[in-house]
């Protein structure tokens, strides 16, 4: 298992977040975390409407903001919400947004 850079609890910058999550195409993979817990890149990529390198980016975009932590078994790249390290840093923040965009 390889584990890819992110941010320590403490460096991650509420700017950052809330960037990571104003874009469509992030929040859409945020909210499929939430709904499903941890999955491949390859699943929570599916159906979005973009090509492979757009996601790849979306998800670097996800793991160096802090929002998620992401890790390699193989050739495959699980994603998992950082829900524990958001709410100590910004409480609420990540239930407000997930409650304003689930129906």
């Amino acid at each position: 298992m390889r584990l890819m850079p992110h941010p320590a609890t403490e460096d991650i910058e509420l700017t950052e977040v809330l960037r990571a999550l104003a874009d469509p195409v992030r929040l859409e993979i945020v909210v499929r975390l939430a709904v499903s817990g941890e999955m491949t890149c390859g699943v929570a990529g599916d159906d979005l409407g973009v090509h492979k390198s757009t996601a790849s980016h979306h998800y670097r975009t996800l793991r160096e903001a802090g929002v998620v932590h992401t890790k390699q078994v193989g050739r495959l790249k699980y994603m998992s919400l950082r829900r524990d390290d958001l709410d100590s840093r910004f409480p609420g923040l990540l239930d407000s947004v997930l409650n304003a965009t689930l129906p």
